[in-house]
């Protein structure tokens, strides 16, 4: 059996060398599935595995844009359709400096998986930017959507890929997408999920990832016949999914002590209460500040810089390792 997954791996690597975080991906799921499909003779010669790890389509673009002080600057935008064996493609855009060609393949590899659990008929993509929206203003943002979108546009649509946010693509990203989309194609339809209510978007779709976390975890504590109720909690990141992640822990009666963002974490020993949850949401969302302003408004709280030891396992891949 281990012959048989070192000589898949080592054909797939040579297509994909160079590509650290989609090997990782595809080794972890081959070593899994590999002994299944081999024992079974109906997939036989069928090469099912060796077909997945293959995208379907993959789209690179240039994405040129005009900061505030009116240069023009220069992305990289990507799409990954990778398998669409059940329903269109479906997955999030990612804008982040750490965003290329194999870490999008590796997130739309594992996305074709987790949309078939769903039992829902969607298909598996990914795509994004290197750009990074930290920093920028509004307009700024406004107009890299708009260039990104114009070469997307495309390449996506309500039966053919319906993309989604992620890291970096918030309700602001996801407007000025569907804005731009709107426009080029003078329609209004359902090409993108992550919308606000007011415009074609779903009730608790922002809550609904968080929330989900701490309601997997309860499942995963009664199965030892515990609770969440009255545990300490410690929640990394401070986007969408760690907001309401949040908000869940404390209306099932927990206690969270931490939030971070990619410049440190706070630590606050009595908690964080619904009050500062609201104003970690503004300071967030609003204000789009660093989370160490949390400790000027509570100044019992302590921030630790990331230059501190540090577990953060955000959205990102490898974020929790062994290290020396």
């Amino acid at each position: 059996m281990d012959k048989v997954i070192k000589q898949f791996l080592s054909q797939v690597g040579a297509k994909n060398q160079n590509e650290p975080e989609f090997m990782q991906a595809v080794t972890e799921v081959a070593e899994t599935v590999i002994p299944y499909i081999v024992s079974k003779d109906i997939y036989y010669g069928q090469n099912i595995l060796l077909r997945m790890v293959e995208p379907e389509r993959v789209v690179s673009f240039r994405v040129a844009w005009i900061d505030d002080n009116e240069e023009i600057q220069v992305n990289r935008g990507y799409r990954i359709e990778m398998n669409s064996a059940i329903g269109p493609y479906k997955g999030g855009l990612r804008f982040h400096p750490s965003v290329n060609l194999s870490v999008l393949k590796f997130l739309a590899f594992e996305q074709v998986f987790k949309n078939a659990l769903t039992t829902l008929p969607m298909g598996g993509g990914k795509g994004g930017s290197d750009f990074d929206p930290k920093g920028k203003s509004d307009t700024e943002v406004m107009r890299f959507c708009q260039s990104f979108m114009t070469e997307l546009f495309r390449h996506i649509g309500p039966n053919k890929d319906i993309p989604a946010g992620d890291i970096g693509v918030g309700g602001r990203e996801i407007g000025y997408l569907f804005g731009q989309y709107k426009r080029l194609k003078n329609e209004f339809s359902g090409v993108l999920t992550g919308k606000g209510v007011s415009w074609g978007g779903s009730l608790i779709r922002p809550e609904a990832t968080g929330y989900g976390v701490v309601y997997f975890v309860e499942e995963m504590l009664k199965n030892k016949k515990k609770s969440i109720k009255g545990k300490k909690v410690i929640i990394s990141g401070s986007g969408n999914v760690a907001q309401f992640a949040t908000e869940k822990c404390i209306d099932m009666g927990a206690k969270v002590l931490t939030l971070s963002d990619s410049s440190g974490f706070i630590h606050d020993p009595s908690g964080i209460n619904h009050d500062k949850l609201k104003y970690i949401m503004d300071l967030k969302n609003i204000q789009r500040g660093r989370i160490s302003m949390y400790v000027k408004k509570y100044p019992k709280a302590k921030f630790y810089s990331k230059k501190k030891s540090m577990v953060s396992p955000l959205s990102c891949s490898n974020s929790l390792c062994n290290s020396k």
